[in-house]
């Protein structure tokens, strides 16, 4: 299923499974000025394509701001259309190659088909406005922000989920996105309207980026010295987040509370 939301010259395209009749779990593509940044998960392509077709769109570029399955996932059909598809040097190869995915994934966004994309400019330009790539590894290697600056608009993928994250995948780096989030919050720009690929548009994009800084920041600070007292993860993870998330489960440890304490372990400014 697709939903469709406008946000001042931006059409936000949101994708997810459906299952009876509800979203499993949104997935958001932005369409400006004949760009689609990011293009959804495998299951939503027929929905996606044909939405687009229906709009008799000028549709050039697709830009995935990085290689999960979940952002990839209309890239060959699209290609087929002529649209050129642009990535991060370091997602290329991971977009190029079959994935292999845990079964929740699978299940939950499909298995995209593998395509071979063009390394991103620095700046893109559209009939009416210029993007600029910003690396922001953290969630993912080779993972990209846009950014219009003359508007503000800041197309952020997964760098940012929420202002107090609880989970995270074991493969994340935190230091890697509090930088990241540094470097967006320090870009000169007006504003700073964060376009996230969860759907949530934060109009005080800095605002935002900054609560998450300083949680990350004091959670790693407070995960180690529990850590000096002889605390092990899971009684770190107790004191910290309280119980494991119930996400856990469900993604047997991929997506948990723990990975999230281990993580802050593990980062040395």
């Amino acid at each position: 299923m697709i939903e469709i939301n406008k946000f001042e010259e931006i059409t936000q395209i949101k994708m997810s499974l459906e299952l009876e009749g509800r979203p499993l779990y949104w997935t958001a593509a932005y369409l400006i000025d004949g760009l689609l940044i990011d293009t959804g998960p495998k299951h939503t392509v027929e929905e996606l394509i044909n939405y687009l077709k229906g709009q008799n769109l000028n549709l050039r570029f697709s830009i995935n701001t990085h290689w999960h399955e979940d952002h990839i996932g209309a890239n060959k059909l699209l290609q087929k259309r002529g649209v050129q598809i642009f990535a991060h040097r370091d997602s290329i190869p991971l977009i190029s190659q079959p994935l292999s995915l845990p079964p929740y994934r699978e299940w939950v966004w499909g298995i995209p088909e593998p395509t071979n994309v063009s390394p991103i400019p620095e700046k893109i330009h559209t009939k009416n406005y210029r993007f600029d790539m910003i690396e922001t590894p953290g969630h993912s290697e080779g993972h990209v922000a846009l950014v219009e600056p003359s508007k503000g608009w800041c197309f952020s993928g997964d760098l940012f989920y929420g202002e107090k994250p609880k989970v995270t995948h074991p493969k994340a780096n935190i230091l890697e996105t509090i930088n990241s989030m540094k470097k967006l919050v320090a870009l000169k720009t007006d504003r700073l309207v964060l376009l996230s690929s969860t759907g949530r548009i934060i109009e005080d994009g800095r605002k935002a980026l900054q609560i998450c800084i300083d949680y990350l920041e004091d959670l790693t600070q407070k995960a180690k010295n529990l850590r000096k007292k002889g605390l092990s993860v899971t009684a770190i993870r107790e004191k910290l987040l309280g119980k494991e998330s119930s996400i856990a489960q469900i993604t047997k440890g991929e997506l948990s509370s723990e990975n999230l304490i281990r993580l802050a372990l593990q980062n040395n400014p």
